[in-house]
């Protein structure tokens, strides 16, 4: 967390996800996970300790999901947003990276509020996300695939 150059109350927090997608039956099916709000997102967290962000984004996926990535692919953005904890405002940037994964098992991580993990073709996963800015990570993760080389 970093104070906001203002200093106004407003506090910089910095995370990182991942878009993890697979192949079944041909089609690519991206990776979901529903929160205690029984809301559907991306895993995501804080970056710990000295880590790069995309080496959060594949600890944060592990732990979320229960599901190592095999492959941590390129950059899908960086979305931002801000929210009122106690009295401060957090103005939060999240980066997002494409990951590709052959295999299929979860375990939700429920000590989180992670209540289940799910597989969807990508457009569905994308409809499945409540926020628009979350949405459009997962739409542009479905241009990238081929970007990838995947």
């Amino acid at each position: 967390m970093e104070p906001s150059p203002g200093g106004g109350g407003e506090r910089i927090e910095r995370s990182a996800g991942g878009v993890v997608v697979r192949s079944l039956a041909g089609v690519w099916h991206a990776l979901l996970i529903r929160d205690a709000y029984g809301n559907w997102g991306l895993p995501k967290g804080h970056i710990e300790g000295g880590e790069s962000l995309r080496e959060a984004a594949a600890r944060e996926v592990a732990e979320e999901t229960g599901l190592t990535p095999e492959e941590v692919g390129p950059k899908i953005a960086t979305v931002d947003w801000t929210f009122r904890k106690g009295r401060a405002i957090v103005h939060k940037y999240c980066t997002f990276f494409l990951m590709r994964s052959r295999f299929g098992n979860t375990v939700p991580q429920a000590d989180e509020g992670i209540t289940d993990c799910r597989w969807l073709p990508v457009p569905e996963a994308a409809a499945r996300i409540v926020y628009e800015n979350t949405r459009s990570v997962v739409l542009r993760a479905g241009e990238k695939i081929g970007e990838a080389g995947w």
